[in-house]
């Protein structure tokens, strides 16, 4: 199984938070999931640090590239392709990180690890 990590997914995820469901944590560090990390997250993590929005994750924002090597996680790149999909995502919900998020999982067929129950409205298969 592909998934992709929300972003609060993987800061609870580095942190052993148990807001993160055994199922989910099970899943991650099973040898048959590939787990992905969108470059928009990488983004959110060192923007909303360096803003003090996320304090605690001021670690992880000086290097993400090495936090996901030592978890064995992969980066995903955002595409051209990735970003139209975001732009033309139709509704209300107005946060760009997600709206990327939402749309590398719907092209690349990737289950989302999110508790976020309003990526339900635009189809994605979220896994929580």
């Amino acid at each position: 199984m592909r998934v992709l990590l929300d972003t609060h997914a993987l800061l609870w995820w580095l942190d052993g938070d148990k807001r993160l469901p055994l199922r989910v944590r099970r899943l991650l560090q099973s040898d048959e999931t590939v787990v992905l990390v969108s470059a928009a997250s990488a983004w959110e993590i060192v923007t909303k640090a360096r803003i003090g929005k996320l304090p605690g994750a001021l670690a992880v924002a000086e290097d993400v590239s090495a936090c996901l090597i030592d978890q064995g996680f992969t980066g995903l790149a955002i595409t051209i392709d990735h970003a139209q999909r975001a732009g033309s995502l139709p509704g209300p919900h107005r946060d760009p990180f997600d709206r990327m998020l939402i749309a590398q999982a719907l092209a690349e067929n990737l289950g989302l690890v999110s508790n976020e129950e309003i990526f339900d409205r635009y189809g994605v298969r979220r896994v929580w």
